[in-house]
């Protein structure tokens, strides 16, 4: 048998070891979440237009096929 020593006098390895005992294991998960502010900045949401290739594409012909029509204008 074990002798009785007081949580306040056991040693930081001794406290870990006991906690984690008696922590077990959790049924759910104990950090609390909160839903995300929708109005907040969402910079992963910011970044997204890079990767949408339908937008980019279009946008590029229509540029080309106007620059082609236009006449170059020159200073002298």
């Amino acid at each position: 048998m074990e002798k009785f020593i007081p949580y306040a006098k056991l040693s930081k390895t001794k406290k870990r070891e006991m906690d984690a005992r008696k922590r077990g294991i959790w049924i759910i998960n104990p950090v609390t979440r909160k839903p995300t502010n929708p109005r907040a900045y969402n910079r992963n949401k910011a970044q997204k237009w890079r990767n949408d290739d339908s937008v980019s594409v279009p946008f590029y012909i229509v540029l080309v096929s106007k620059l082609r029509k236009a006449p170059i204008k020159t200073r002298r």
